[in-house]
């Protein structure tokens, strides 16, 4: 299945989440499922409240170089 770009930038984005979530947060066993729900939640009003960004370390150099055969020449 083909995303849209937009679809596939979304994706992209909760993937990361989801990675961020699991290290931070579920980086341990988890007794039952209300306890999961309480500490995913506690760890999203914290997450939200700082306001937390991604930090991309893909600079526009790298992306020059890495997706050359994207851009013509000039």
């Amino acid at each position: 299945m083909a995303l849209h770009p937009k679809a596939r930038q979304l994706a992209r984005l909760a993937e990361s989440e989801l990675g961020v979530l699991s290290s931070q947060c579920l980086d341990r066993r988890i007794p039952d499922k209300q306890t999961l729900i309480d500490e995913v939640a506690a760890w999203e009003h914290d997450r939200n409240a700082l306001h937390s960004k991604a930090d991309w370390h893909f600079t526009t150099a790298n992306a020059r170089v890495k997706l050359k055969h994207l851009y013509p020449s000039i």
